[in-house]
């Protein structure tokens, strides 16, 4: 990609060629990836990877973790393996170009049903009839929902193993819409509201869940950054 920058994360362990006029990571996936335990097992896939931040971030907090960059846009698909590679993990990181919402295009690449033990996404937040859309069309799809968030949840779920834990970084208003999202599919929800100053309303929430658990749900520590 000819209009790629170069962005360090994590005090530059990990450096990440983003798009300079698309969609480009930040504090929101690095939050994301926050959330991976640093004894994770198994699987771990990026849903909505772009250039791969959160994926990849994910794999060096889990040393002991295979992980999965699953992105539907052709440039950020490329980047995100330039990344892989870039970044010397290619024995343990894959990207996959899939439309999540389809379970055809899922099984066309490769991806297999019930075979993660962490999801982490960041779906697109906007509802294009509420917001003023980009004419770029890459950076228009990592921000404008094309479907509703429940089908986004399902797709996402459908990759989860039993046992499996989610977790999803949304905007703060969106909180009812995320928790009818997934109600009945997760149990052991923990909402953590994130302020960007502590005397005003929280901007996002990390939703985390476990499939399968009957766990009631909870409002745990906020996180201001």
């Amino acid at each position: 990609m000819n209009d790629a920058r170069l962005d360090g994360f994590l005090d530059q362990r990990l450096r990440l060629r983003q798009s300079a006029a698309g969609h480009r990571a930040g504090t929101d996936a690095v939050l994301l990836a926050g959330a991976t335990p640093e004894e994770q097992q198994g699987l771990i896939l990026d849903i909505g990877a772009g250039a791969g931040a959160v994926g990849l971030m994910a794999a060096l907090r889990a040393p002991g973790a295979s992980v999965g960059l699953v992105e539907i846009d052709p440039g950020s698909y490329a980047l995100a393996r330039e990344n892989v590679a870039a970044n010397n993990l290619d024995a343990r990181a894959m990207v996959y170009a899939a439309d999540v919402l389809s379970a055809k295009s899922r099984r066309a690449a490769g991806l297999i049903d019930e075979s993660a033990a962490l999801i982490l996404t960041n779906p697109p937040f906007h509802d294009a009839r509420k917001v003023r859309v980009t004419p770029d069309a890459a950076k228009a799809r990592a921000h404008i929902a094309s479907a509703p968030l429940s089908e986004w949840v399902r797709a996402s779920l459908a990759l989860l193993a039993p046992g499996g834990t989610f977790v999803m970084i949304h905007r703060a208003d969106a909180l009812a819409e995320c928790l009818a999202a997934v109600e009945r599919r997760l149990g052991g929800v923990s909402i953590a509201p994130i302020y960007t100053r502590s005397d005003a309303p929280a901007t996002r929430i990390l939703l985390s869940g476990v499939k399968g658990s009957k766990a009631p749900l909870s409002i745990v520590k906020a996180i201001v950054v």
